[in-house]
């Protein structure tokens, strides 16, 4: 069997869509049909069948996609012994406020020491990155959480990070050391969207200590909830990092909010199955990854 055929299968299963795997790859369409027919005369099963406009698995399908993985990590693998090169994709997923504000001076060194290997940036939340680490579809993730632990997973605690209640410098809250969470009571709230850990705290908190509030506005884009923020249409809980430069020029305050639950830290997971390449076990040492571990 060619791995040729393997690799379309995968595709078909990314993208559920023998179209936008016929792009990717640069085939006719045609060619992608006769691949996976021909994948599944060899194994005398239907692998991938339609539902209205996209493919889905069958249960045969899920199966073989298991070991499609596991033989393509694998020829990746000889293909970097036997060459003895550090060449190929990384595929970090990562969430924005990281990808933005902790990764760039990391990939910059990383740059130095590995300039053949394409480093993709995968954006997404926690739920989304953990879960795709896990299948293979990225090589490590970057997440920010509290302490994280899964037996499929390494998990390495990078730094803490502190969060953070911005305020426009005319709020009550500017001159205040700290904030606990109780003193938002009846505040209005610009949260980041759903899927975001720190947000999912926060109202899972306020909702435990029946404190009321008023939720303003929710946005994905950190810049949008910071806007807002200076132009005095609520408070926002955001990490430290993501405001230094704004704290600093005065366009917002920022106090800590202090409760015990709320310890946050950037972590980096990888799979357990997961062969550290030189390029890969080199990215890891750029961000000290070796220096503390929760497996």
């Amino acid at each position: 069997m060619e791995l040729t055929y393997l690799r379309t299968f995968r595709e078909v299963a990314k993208w559920g869509s023998y179209t936008r795997a016929a792009e990717v790859l640069g085939y006719a369409q045609s060619s992608i049909t006769t691949q996976i027919q021909k994948l599944e005369e060899s194994y005398g099963a239907v692998l991938v069948e339609r539902f209205g406009r996209s493919m889905k698995l069958t249960l045969a399908g899920e199966a073989l996609l298991q070991y499609a993985n596991d033989i393509y990590r694998l020829h990746e693998e000889s293909k970097e012994v036997v060459s003895r090169q550090s060449r190929g994709i990384l595929s970090i997923g990562t969430i924005e406020t990281l990808a933005a504000f902790f990764l760039p001076p990391h990939l910059q060194t990383y740059r130095q020491h590995f300039p053949d290997i394409n480093v993709m940036i995968q954006p997404g939340n926690e739920p989304f990155i953990i879960e795709a680490v896990k299948e293979g579809a990225l090589d490590v993730g970057i997440i920010l959480d509290p302490p994280f632990a899964d037996p499929e997973l390494h998990c390495s605690i990078l730094r803490e990070e502190e969060l953070v209640i911005i305020a426009s410098p005319a709020h009550k809250f500017a001159g205040t050391k700290e904030v606990l969470i109780e003193d938002l009571e009846k505040e209005s709230l610009i949260l980041t969207e759903e899927g975001c850990t720190y947000r999912a705290m926060l109202l899972r908190t306020l909702k435990s200590k029946h404190i009321h509030y008023s939720l303003s506005y929710e946005f994905g884009n950190l810049e949008a909830i910071k806007q807002c923020v200076m132009y005095g249409l609520g408070i926002a809980l955001l990490p430290r990092i993501v405001v230094a430069e704004d704290i600093e020029k005065g366009r917002v305050v920022a106090v800590p909010l202090v409760h015990p639950d709320f310890k946050f830290y950037t972590q980096i997971i990888y799979s357990k199955k997961k062969w550290q390449s030189k390029a890969f076990h080199g990215f890891l040492e750029v961000l000290g990854a070796s220096n503390y571990q929760n497996e």
